[in-house]
């Protein structure tokens, strides 16, 4: 991990995320922000999450059709994510499989150091016991990650 100097912003949008504890856009983080008092621009809070991210301090996922979305990484090492497109529910997952599997593609491809990230959406259970039960025609409305 870089050493890298904390800034007022920096500390801003990492308490931010800390506080809304689960996934959020970096224009929703913006507008919590400022609702909040802290006078941080929307290319700044992108600048700082980039970063953040690069430092494994916080999760990046970029869901179907949706801008990429970040929280405060809540587990130690290398994991992907599985994330509900209805509602924003997220579970962290691990797969040793996988991680052999890519290992083997790639270095079958002549490639070394590899990295690599795995984004995995569905429908939550209970965003599909919710569909279920609804009257016929109307579906439940969907929550903005």
């Amino acid at each position: 991990m870089i050493k890298r100097r904390t800034s007022k912003s920096r500390a801003a949008v990492l308490s931010g995320l800390a506080q809304a504890g689960a996934f959020r856009s970096a224009q929703a983080l913006h507008q919590e922000l400022r609702a909040a008092g802290h006078p941080v621009g929307l290319a700044t809070v992108y600048r700082n999450l980039q970063v953040l991210a690069e430092d494994g301090l916080v999760d990046q996922v970029r869901v179907e059709g949706a801008e990429a979305l970040y929280r405060v990484c809540d587990q130690d090492g290398h994991h992907h994510h599985v994330i509900c497109r209805s509602c924003g529910r997220s579970a962290a997952v691990t797969g040793p499989d996988f991680e052999v599997w890519a290992d083997k593609v790639a270095a079958a491809a002549g490639f070394a150091d590899i990295r690599h990230s795995l984004e995995i959406s569905g429908i939550c259970r209970d965003c599909v016991a919710a569909r279920a039960s609804a009257p016929a025609g109307r579906a439940p409305a969907q929550a903005a990650p």
